[in-house]
């Protein structure tokens, strides 16, 4: 006869092995190599734009707020609320916590109830003919799996990393909403000032054609020169339809950001564009840029890669369950509540998979592979981040210098302009010169308008390129428009 405490040892082997192998199933490390390190400081700027680790958490701010426009405000509070894409990645958010909450669910002990009635021949039985019983039972059972290799919490942890990675896809996506209600709102009225500008111009053309008129009745001028005057008016015109087919789409994308029906959606003419142009400070703090959400969803996308090799790993070892079950078990319904009707029983199942076809193999192959592909979507990700900030700030400087200089151009043009209608009136000139003047100075206006909302386009990526607001900007904004309102007093 066997010694107990021997088959007691022989009993545990395959559970001490189990525990040897759990040390086994660890994730890969990741090769930080492959992500670029980050710079000292921007090429544009004073030196002081520094960059840091994800951090999504933190607040963005109404960055809006700095351009000192409640339509704008409106606009983008409506888009937050009713845009569909930020609706969609609410659902996937959703889906992703739902899903995590199952994860977290194979964890814990498993308890279900059970109740059963049958009625049949006995096939135990050793005479014929069987005899006919019925058989009666309620009980409950509970299981537990032992995570020893780290499975279930790694599955658990990857879907926690997939919840973390949706969350911050909304805010990505919340920011790139608001980003475009900006910039489409600010186009409009962009254009809404150059349309303003282009009707000025038209009624300007439609005086001096009366005037060539007077001149031509009067025989001063040839019906050339009336000519010439006409086709600037129909020209100009022409750019004016353009521009208000223009407005017309960008009122239209409007709708479709803040969630309307572009035939019940319309946003009022607005000639003088009032809208302050924030001015982001240098010295903007280095945890800015961190709050990137695409950033830290590339990152949390990257971990939860990480974490599913561990349980592509973990499949190699055995599972280990324990099970236990109790109830009431009789042939007679009156007796299945009495004590001697009583049944239980406990167990512990230990599975090992010995031939798969390479079905683990693969799983664990394409577990690494994927890990490769989010560690590369990673890399990619933060260097679009540099990008998008060194092209923000570029654009930024260099369109500064761009409208002092336009506005030089505007100037000079508008003077041209009146000193050659006043030659014409006098006759010094001839009308081409006068049209030529007339068409630069219009050229130029509009191009000071041009650099001007590319300005404010800018402004506006350069703060989603930064992950939202900075500190200091809603008080930047509030002074410059306090300015405009004194100036304009």
């Amino acid at each position: 006869m066997k010694n107990p405490q021997s088959f007691k040892r022989a009993a545990l082997a395959p559970l001490l092995a189990a525990l040897v192998l759990a040390g086994c199933a660890s994730v890969p490390p990741i090769d930080t190599s492959a992500v670029p390190a980050a710079p000292a400081a921007f090429k544009e700027g004073d030196g002081r734009w520094t960059t840091a680790a994800p951090a999504e958490a933190q607040a963005r701010g109404e960055w809006w707020k700095a351009f000192a426009d409640p339509q704008l405000d409106a606009l983008v509070q409506r888009a937050g609320e009713r845009n569909t894409d930020v609706q969609v990645a609410a659902s996937r958010l959703a889906q992703a916590r739902a899903l995590l909450q199952s994860a977290d669910a194979d964890r814990t002990p498993q308890l279900g109830l059970a109740a059963g009635a049958s009625r049949g021949t006995d096939a135990n039985a050793t005479t014929l003919p069987r005899s006919i019983g019925s058989q009666f039972n309620l009980g409950a059972t509970l299981s537990y799996e032992l995570d020893l290799f780290g499975r279930l919490s790694g599955a658990s942890r990857a879907a926690a990393l997939d919840a973390q990675q949706r969350e911050a896809l909304l805010q990505s996506t919340r920011l790139l909403v608001q980003a475009n209600t900006a910039q489409t709102y600010l186009a409009l009225r962009a254009a809404d000032e150059e349309l303003a500008l282009m009707r000025d111009t038209v009624a300007s053309y439609r005086n001096t054609e009366r005037l060539v008129e007077r001149r031509l009745e009067a025989g001063d001028v040839a019906e050339l020169d009336l000519m010439r005057i006409r086709t600037q008016v129909a020209s100009t015109e022409s750019d004016a339809l353009a521009l208000e087919r223009r407005r017309a789409e960008l009122e239209h994308a409007l709708a479709v950001l803040v969630g309307d029906a572009a035939s019940a959606f319309s946003v009022a003419p607005q000639p003088v564009w009032s809208t302050a142009l924030p001015v982001i400070p240098a010295g903007v703090p280095s945890t800015v840029l961190a709050r990137r959400p695409d950033v830290s969803a590339a990152q949390a996308g990257m971990l939860a890669a990480q974490a599913r090799v561990g349980v592509a790993k973990a499949a190699w070892f055995p599972a280990i369950s324990l099970t236990a079950n109790g109830g009431q078990a009789s042939p007679e319904l009156d007796d299945l509540f009495k004590w001697s009707a009583r049944s239980w029983g406990v167990g512990a199942l230990l599975s090992l998979p010995i031939f798969d076809g390479g079905r683990r193999e693969a799983g664990e192959r394409v577990a690494a592979a994927q890990l490769d592909a989010a560690l590369a979507g990673y890399r990619e990700q933060v260097l679009v981040a540099f990008r998008d900030v060194e092209d923000q700030l570029s654009a930024l400087r260099l369109l500064s210098s761009q409208a002092e200089a336009q506005g030089r151009a505007v100037a000079a043009a508008g003077r041209a302009s009146k000193l050659s209608e006043s030659r014409y009136r006098n006759g010094l000139i001839s009308q081409i010169d006068l049209l030529d003047a007339q068409r630069s100075e219009l050229a130029n206006k509009r191009q000071a308008l041009q650099v001007r909302s590319a300005q404010y386009q800018a402004t506006v990526g350069l703060v989603r390129a930064l992950g939202g607001s900075w500190d200091g900007v809603e008080r930047t904004g509030a002074v410059e428009q306090e300015d405009r309102v004194a100036a304009a007093r």
